[in-house]
C-alpha cells in the first residue's frame, strides 16, 4: 500500500471526482432544459429584416417589397411593428428564388460548388487553449452557411465545445461510436463517416459531434503503427481526409475544429485539411507558446513526410484574435507577429468583445444573437469584425475556386 492509498487520496479523489462530473452533468442538462423548452432542442429564433437581406443579398429594398406585394418567393411575417421579417430558412428559399431569376447574378446570390471547383477543407489550429479555434470555427461556419453555402462541421476536440454550441450535450445526447472516431477507427466496428453527419438547426450546417471518444484515436494510433497491416483508409494521418472524400459531394466546405494538443487527431486535421487558419492572441506567452506549435509542426512533418506525409495547404493564415485595441502590450505583438509574417497574418482581427461572452452563455454565435440579448451597439461592432475576418477567408476561398 503506498502513501495515497494510506490516507485514502487515490480512491478519495477518483469518487469525488466521479461525483462531481454526476452532479455538474445532471446540472447542465437541467440548463440546457430550460435554455431550449420544451423539447430541449435547439433552433435557430433570429429573424431578418428587409434592410438584413438588402445587405446580405445586395438587392434593392424595392425588389424585395414588389416580390411580397405580387405573392413571389419566401412570404415574410410581419412583426409588431410592421416591419416584413424573413426567417433564416426564408432566406436561403430567397437566394435560390432569385439566383434563378437572375442567372447573371446566380454566382453571388447561390454560390455553392460548381464543377471542377474542389471541396475546401479549412482547420483552425494551435495546441494553446483560449486561442479561440471553436470560436473561430463556428463564427466561420455560420457566416459560410448564411452565405447560401453547404458546410460540415467535425468537431475533433474532445472536450466537445463545438458540439455543446450547436446545443449538444456530448455525455448525453452522442452515444459511443457517433463521433468522427467511428469512422477513423481500426478494427471492425468502423463505420461509413455519413453515418454519423447530423443536420443541425442551422439551415446548410451538418455536424459531426465529438465527445471523450475521440480520445480512443489516441490511445488506439500507436498500436496500429506497430502493425505490418494497413487497411484502406492508409495511416493515422491519412484517415480523415480518405473519410472526407467519402461525403465530399454534398458539401462546399469543411470547418474542422481541432484539440488543443498536437496528437495524431490534429496530424491528421491538418493533413487533411487544404487551408489552416492558426488562431494567435497576440500576448507574449500566446504568440511564444504558438512559435513551439510550429516548430513541433516542422519537426513531425519531416517525420511524417518519410510516409509520403506533405503538408501543403492553398493557403496558412495567422487570426490574432481577442484583440483588445486599446491594449499596448497586445499592439505590439500584433506588429511583431506582421513584422514577421507579412500577408501571411490576416488584416482583420478578431476583436474582444463582451457580446461573445454573452453568446456563448447562451451557446450562441454572434450571428444567432437577436438585438437586445446584448447591447446594440456591442453586437454591431462584435457583428462588425466577425464580418471583416470572416469575408476575408471567404475571399481566400473563393480565390482557390478561381472566382474573383
Amino acid at each position: 500500500m503506498n502513501e495515497a492509498d494510506t490516507y485514502g487520496l487515490s480512491s478519495g479523489t477518483a469518487q469525488k471526482i466521479a461525483d462531481y462530473t454526476e452532479k455538474l452533468s445532471a446540472e447542465l442538462q437541467v440548463m440546457r432544459h430550460r435554455i431550449y423548452p420544451p423539447e430541449a432542442r435547439k433552433a435557430f429564433t433570429r429573424t431578418f429584416s428587409t434592410l438584413d437581406l438588402v445587405k446580405m443579398l445586395d438587392v434593392p429594398e424595392s425588389t424585395l417589397r414588389a416580390m411580397t406585394i405580387e405573392g413571389k418567393g419566401p412570404q415574410p411575417h410581419r412583426a409588431d411593428n410592421n416591419r416584413r421579417m424573413y426567417s433564416v430558412t426564408q432566406l436561403t428559399e430567397l437566394r435560390a428564388f432569385l439566383a434563378e431569376r437572375r442567372p447573371d447574378d446566380a454566382l453571388r446570390l447561390w454560390p455553392r460548388r460548381r464543377e471542377g471547383e474542389k471541396l475546401q477543407v479549412i482547420a483552425t489550429a494551435n495546441f494553446k487553449g483560449g486561442s479561440s479555434k471553436t470560436t473561430t470555427s463556428i463564427h466561420l461556419s455560420h457566416y459560410l452557411a448564411l452565405q447560401g453555402y453547404r458546410v460540415l462541421c467535425i468537431d475533433l476536440d474532445p472536450q466537445a465545445s463545438m458540439t455543446s454550441i450547436f446545443g449538444l450535450q456530448p455525455e448525453f445526447d452522442v452515444a459511443e461510436n457517433e463521433t468522427v472516431y467511428a469512422a477513423l477507427r481500426y478494427d471492425t466496428e468502423r463505420r461509413p463517416l455519413a453515418e454519423t453527419i447530423r443536420e443541425t438547426y442551422f439551415p446548410g450546417i451538418h455536424l459531426i459531434p465529438g465527445n471523450l471518444e475521440l480520445m480512443d484515436f489516441e490511445f488506439d494510433t500507436p498500436a496500429y503503427l506497430a502493425q505490418r497491416e494497413r487497411d484502406e483508409l492508409g495511416l493515422f494521418f491519412e484517415r480523415l481526409r480518405n473519410a472526407i472524400q467519402s461525403v465530399e459531394q454534398h458539401y462546399d466546405f469543411v470547418v474542422l475544429d481541432t484539440p488543443p494538443s498536437l496528437g495524431y487527431s490534429t496530424l491528421a486535421a491538418l493533413y487533411a485539411a487544404t487551408g489552416l487558419v492558426v488562431t494567435v492572441h497576440p500576448s507574449m506567452l500566446d504568440v511564444a507558446s504558438c512559435n513551439q506549435f510550429l516548430i513541433m509542426i516542422s519537426d513531425l512533418a519531416d517525420t511524417l513526410a518519410q510516409f509520403g506525409a506533405e503538408f501543403d495547404h492553398d493557403f496558412m493564415k495567422f487570426l490574432l484574435t481577442r484583440v483588445n485595441p486599446n491594449d499596448g502590450p497586445q499592439k505590439y505583438m500584433g506588429s511583431v507577429m506582421r513584422r514577421l509574417f507579412e500577408s501571411d497574418v490576416l488584416v482583420y482581427e478578431a476583436v474582444e468583445s463582451t457580446a461573445i461572452a454573452g453568446a456563448g452563455v447562451a451557446k450562441k454565435s454572434l450571428y444567432e444573437l437577436e438585438s437586445g440579448e446584448v447591447g446594440r451597439e456591442t453586437l454591431k461592432r462584435a457583428l462588425e469584425s466577425a464580418d471583416h475576418v470572416n469575408g476575408e477567408i471567404h475571399d481566400l476561398l473563393k480565390t482557390v475556386w478561381g472566382r474573383s
